[in-house]
């Protein structure tokens, strides 16, 4: 799952694959993605798990180099964790050969499945609370190509550059600026239908 370098990006290793391969691990850092900094006490709240759990988790996450304690921020023994990427990617072939990576990249790509399915869903379930404008812009589609790697590669490559021009507009509050996930799925298929 790899699409070109990003600033702010990560590319995992073997390493931290492994750690980021475990359900809680993946959203704690998920949390600290789209929530911003917090405690272990708070994202245990925000996540319905305890804070000793959520400790561990952090500091297997920082081991790594995922996560970092804000030291700007707390008072006494109270630690603030932040992200330190706002994105992951990984090259799914540079794990082939060993089981271990294998097996962490396969749950890696199954947890990210169910996640964009989520995401999904809750907007169809949603989208009723959004303005006219919104549902407007909304879009689902899906295409029917027939490409060698090579220009699956590139179309995939140029989707992610369109997309990353649009990341300027992060930080501005300027209009009705929203989060928006986009999902992009490019690969090949044996003509499954449904």
């Amino acid at each position: 799952m790899e699409i070109g370098n990003t600033p702010n990006s990560v590319h995992l290793k073997s390493a931290a694959l492994r750690v980021l391969a475990h359900p809680l691990r993946s959203r704690l850092l998920t949390a600290l993605r789209v929530w911003g900094p917090d405690t272990s006490t708070g994202l245990a709240d925000r996540l319905g798990t305890n804070t000793g759990a959520t400790s561990y988790h952090l500091r297997k996450l920082a081991d790594v180099g995922l996560v970092e304690e804000d030291t700007s921020r707390g008072v006494g023994r109270e630690r603030w964790w932040s992200a330190v990427h706002e994105m992951t990617s990984w090259n799914e072939t540079e794990f082939l050969d060993d089981p271990d990576d294998r097996a962490a990249a396969d749950w890696l790509m199954r947890n990210y499945v169910q996640a964009k399915f989520a995401w999904t869903d809750d907007w169809v379930a949603t989208r009723g609370e959004w303005s006219r404008e919104w549902r407007a812009a909304a879009n689902s589609s899906d295409y029917e190509l027939h490409l060698t790697p090579e220009d699956l590669a590139a179309l995939n490559q140029e989707l992610h550059d369109v997309i990353m021009s649009y990341r300027q507009g992060k930080e501005s509050n300027d209009g009705d600026r929203q989060r928006v996930v986009v999902i992009v799925e490019a690969f090949p298929s044996k003509g499954v239908t449904i």
